[in-house]
């Protein structure tokens, strides 16, 4: 009997800084150590989409395509993946049909291979574009659950939404479980009926949040899981994935068939491993993101979530109330419809329950956010919302039941018009259109060296001489 084979997708460049040190690596940290990754023998680089665009404009001052572009230009044997929110693209709203395929063209085309693709409330409606246009352009789709619990998310559900997933066109599927909440035995479990339903490869992302992810990942692949996530050691661990190196040793140590080869596994170690201690000196490696927060599994909040919240009740001085909010937040829940917390609605479930907490009378203060989401602006709430909780929030508004991208006009030559001369190329526009105030003080910056220079005024008084 041939040995089961495990592939290893490399998340160091996109996830596993992502989650511990904010997306704040430069690709002069990478460049170097991209050969190596390419040669490591991993069945994908995860370098692009989350965080990383956002945070090139914002923070690193670089152009995120030409990074893109610069990573391709150094990895020849291995797929670059990326991961993309659907309809809202990279950002936290629906946007139009056209620059949702204008992007995944554009991605592709500078160097992306698979194209992870999620809807933060599984409405598979919100992945059709993004699903259509990777197909048309020659990527892969894989395309992705996202992992939460409650009464309503079964394995039953999880099935029948992977069978639709792979009806739709899949070419992989991806379990995505962002709050480190699934169990050892419950991902053997899904694993087990998911591989007796579907034949396409399935990889299962985690996070080592809780303490288990070592353990999921094992009963995950012991139930016949294809691919797992993992991080370089020095940006492994915490609110990241677990360690590339640990599992596998211990996958080889269990008879697996691995293609990464472990020497050059350690030699990217050992090439991160003075990048991390950098940002740890720096204060950008806050050591919190290091703790095991086995809270999560109670309250099943990620836990950069959990973070937020303390951060945000510690500057209103409210630090007191830090264990109500969170035993709120499984309410607001329920009353939303259970959407799982993943971004965006992690971060509305969590100001939405702060508020309660804060104001003394639940949905006394309601933000837009969540009453777009009650409208049916984000999507179908896995679970029917009660009507009572509906008129609480919009009042005698009727939410719409389309999918919300239906009822928006294209934006591309809006887009095109506002950014003008800035604009060179189809990548400067989106770039605008995704994140308009960052995206055209750096389109601004790269165009005129006195963009951002403040003006001076000086005043002159001339006096006549006698």
């Amino acid at each position: 009997m041939s040995k089961q084979k495990v592939e290893l997708t490399e998340t160091v460049l996109r996830d596993g800084q992502q989650s511990l040190i904010a997306t704040r690596m430069p690709i002069t940290d990478m460049v170097p150590i991209l050969d190596k990754l390419d040669q490591a023998g991993y069945h994908a680089l995860e370098v692009w989409g989350g965080a990383t665009f956002d945070a090139c404009l914002r923070y690193l001052d670089e152009d995120p395509w030409e990074r893109l572009r610069v990573i391709r230009q150094h990895t020849h044997h291995t797929k670059l993946q990326m991961l993309l929110r659907g309809q809202n693209i990279l950002g936290y709203k629906n946007y139009a049909d056209d620059v949702v395929t204008a992007f995944v063209q554009k991605s592709l085309a500078n160097g992306i291979d698979i194209i992870r693709m999620f809807d933060a409330l599984n409405d598979t409606r919100n992945l059709k574009t993004a699903l259509a246009a990777t197909k048309k352009y020659g990527g892969h789709a894989q395309m992705t659950i996202a992992y939460t619990t409650s009464d309503f998310h079964t394995i039953p559900y999880y099935v029948k939404l992977a069978k639709e997933m792979t009806a739709m066109g899949a070419d992989s599927l991806c379990i995505k479980d962002m709050a480190g909440i699934l169990t050892p035995q419950r991902a053997y479990d899904l694993v087990s009926e998911l591989k007796a339903t579907i034949t396409i490869p399935i990889e299962i992302h985690t996070h080592a949040t809780s303490g288990i992810a070592t353990m999921t990942y094992l009963k995950a692949i012991e139930a016949g899981a294809d691919i797992i996530d993992t991080a370089s050691s020095p940006f492994a661990g915490g609110t990241s994935q677990p360690a590339t190196e640990s599992m596998l040793v211990a996958l080889k140590d269990l008879g697996y068939d691995l293609r990464v080869n472990p020497t050059l596994a350690a030699e990217i170690a050992a090439y991160f491993a003075p990048i991390r201690d950098r940002f740890r000196q720096a204060g950008g490696l806050n050591p919190k993101v290091m703790d095991v927060q086995p809270k999560s599994l109670r309250y099943q909040v990620p836990g950069g979530m959990l973070s937020n919240l303390l951060a945000q009740l510690k500057d209103a001085g409210q630090a007191a109330l830090y264990e109500q909010v969170l035993n709120e937040v499984p309410k607001v829940r329920a009353d939303l419809g259970y959407p799982p917390l993943v971004t965006p609605l992690s971060q509305m479930v969590g100001t939405q329950s702060l508020m309660n907490v804060m104001s003394g009378e639940r949905y006394q203060l309601i933000p837009n956010e969540i009453k777009d989401y009650v409208r049916g602006l984000y999507g179908r709430p896995p679970v029917a919302i009660a009507p009572a909780m509906i008129k609480k929030i919009i009042g005698d508004e009727r939410p719409i039941t389309t999918r919300p991208a239906d009822d928006i006009a294209p934006q591309l030559p809006k887009f095109k018009a506002e950014i003008g001369d800035y604009a060179h190329s189809l990548e400067d526009v989106l770039t605008y259109g995704l994140f308009p105030d960052q995206g055209r003080d750096f389109l601004g910056r790269r165009e005129d060296r006195f963009y951002d220079v403040p003006v001076q005024k000086i005043k002159l008084e001339f006096t006549s001489e006698s």
